[in-house]
C-alpha cells in the first residue's frame, strides 16, 4: 500500500519563511513528478510547484522567486521551501506524486492529506 504524507507548515508571520516535505512510502517501483498544490477551501485547488524526475521545475508564477522545490529520489521525498511569504499564500498544501506501485499496472496520482500553511499579516 503506497502512502503520501506531508510534514511541516503551520503559522508564520508575513514575510517570513517555512518549508513542507513530503514522503512516499510503501510497495514503490518507481515515482516521476512530484508536486505540491495548494487550496483555499471553497476555491479551486492551484498547482504550485513540480519537479521531474531530472529536476526540471516549474512553477506558478504567484510564487516564482519565492518558493523553491526539491527531491531526494532515494528517501521519495520532495520538498518545498517557501520565503517572504505573503498572507494570500495562506492554504492547504497537498503533495502528489505519480507513482508506480506493486498494485498497478503503470503510474498513478497519489495524494497526501494536505498541510495548513497560515501567514499572518
Amino acid at each position: 500500500q503506497v502512502q503520501v504524507v506531508e510534514f511541516g507548515g503551520g503559522l508564520v508571520q508575513a514575510g517570513g519563511s517555512l518549508s513542507v516535505s513530503c514522503a512516499a512510502t510503501g510497495n514503490i517501483f518507481s515515482i516521476n513528478a512530484m508536486s505540491w498544490y495548494r487550496q483555499i477551501p471553497g476555491t479551486r485547488r492551484e498547482l504550485v510547484a513540480s519537479i521531474s524526475v531530472s529536476g526540471s521545475t516549474s512553477y506558478a508564477d504567484s510564487v516564482k522567486g519565492r518558493f523553491t522545490i526539491s527531491r531526494n529520489l532515494g528517501k521519495n521525498t520532495v520538498y518545498l521551501q517557501m520565503n517572504s511569504l505573503k498572507p494570500e499564500d495562506t492554504a492547504i498544501y497537498y503533495c502528489e506524486a505519480e507513482i508506480w506501485s506493486g498494485a498497478s499496472s503503470w503510474y498513478e496520482d497519489y495524494w497526501g492529506q494536505g498541510t495548513q500553511v497560515t501567514v499572518s499579516s
